[in-house]
């Protein structure tokens, strides 16, 4: 027999998956992995079982419930769910799936819909952090059809704006979590941030790579992956985050200086494969690094004003992604109060999706390989 959960299934910025109402789950937090994973088809590589898209970017999972907290509207809660292993991550969040977030709330009246725009303020829970979405509603309705364009999408859809508040320290409470703007892991220099998102810095070059190859040409270089896997181990230790073996963060970033009207050049690995565009948290967190005198990344980014709100463009496999940043004026160095980024979202479906109903409610389902939630 199989059971219905209500679900739409969407795409928010680059990335596609299901948003989920927390109550239309079970309570009993360990029966959730077998349930995703069924809904996607994995563990399989064609994921031909499910929705999953046979990629991490079209195997997420966003679950939304009214907020506890006084200073948001809803809850986020997201899950990432491997496509060939019985695994699913809880420990990131994800900075494109939450562009979906702000019109799910809408379309499911957690929050009313304004005539025109409606702010939608959202707790990430992964990492504790507070965004706020602007969505265009005229009549109270979510717009999905407009003309913005983002990299690594095709055709053009209603801007979905983004601004990022309390960034910094997202899963260590720290900025720079090894009290180091850069040391050295196996020889080679990085920077270890805490921004948004945990990540692992290195320049391009110091690994054998011109930070502008594609996501193909990265992802076939399974020596390269050999190489970094345990510095990232390492760089996980020294930010407090414990044994990261098996575990999504902290995240891998190879910069280089911008080659096409830039910041900078990246590539983001997610981690045992590369990002096919750039993840927006991630993008965060390198301009954060980027920012901040004595990084690795410092010297290879193109000078940014010293206040105001700049654009820091990130040159990815797909194109560019555009941060606006808002710069403190009372600093030694440029302090990012805010960052913010415009994203597009459409739903695809709205409906159920169907998993085995023995997964609702079963204990001896498959092996639970998920992380932990704060």
């Amino acid at each position: 027999m199989l059971s219905s959960i209500p679900a739409i299934f969407m795409r928010g910025g680059t990335s596609r998956g299901l948003y989920f109402d927390r109550a239309d789950l079970p309570e009993d937090r360990s029966l959730w992995d077998g349930i995703l994973l069924a809904a996607f088809g994995s563990p399989d590589p064609r994921q031909i079982d499910g929705v999953g898209g046979t990629t991490s970017v079209t195997s997420k999972v966003a679950v939304i419930s009214p907020s506890a907290r006084d200073d948001c509207d809803v809850d986020y809660f997201f899950a990432q769910v491997a496509v060939d292993r019985t695994d699913v991550d809880y420990g990131p969040t994800c900075g494109n799936m939450l562009a979906g977030v702000g019109p799910y709330a809408v379309e499911t009246g957690m929050v009313p819909g304004a005539d025109g725009e409606t702010s939608v303020r959202i707790h990430q829970v992964n990492t504790g952090g507070l965004v706020e979405a602007v969505v265009r509603t005229p009549g109270g309705r979510v717009e999905y059809e407009g003309d913005e364009a983002i990299d690594g999408v095709p055709g053009t859809g209603a801007p979905v704006l983004l601004n990022f508040m309390q960034a910094i320290g997202s899963h260590t409470g720290a900025l720079f979590p090894s009290g180091r703007r850069q040391e050295e892991i196996d020889g080679i220099a990085v920077t270890l941030v805490d921004a948004a998102m945990p990540v692992m810095i290195l320049r391009a070059a110091d690994v054998g790579k011109t930070g502008r190859e594609t996501a193909a040409e990265l992802g076939s270089d399974r020596a390269f992956f050999d190489r970094v896997e345990p510095m990232r181990q390492e760089a996980g230790r020294r930010m407090g985050l414990g044994d990261v073996r098996g575990k999504v963060v902290p995240k891998i970033i190879i910069a280089a200086a911008a080659a096409d009207g830039g910041t900078i050049a990246s590539r983001y690995f997610v981690p045992d494969r590369p990002h096919e565009t750039h993840a927006i948290t991630g993008g965060i967190a390198l301009a954060f690094a980027a920012l901040s005198d004595g990084t690795v990344v410092q010297p290879l980014a193109e000078r940014l004003p010293a206040a105001g709100r700049p654009v820091f463009s990130i040159e990815h496999p797909a194109g560019r992604l555009n941060l606006v940043l808002t710069l403190g004026e009372d600093a030694p160095e440029p302090g990012i109060e805010a960052a913010g980024t415009v994203r597009t979202a459409r739903m695809i479906m709205r409906g159920s999706v169907m998993v085995p109903e023995g997964l609702l409610t079963r204990t001896d389902g498959p092996e639970r390989t998920g992380h932990a939630t704060p």
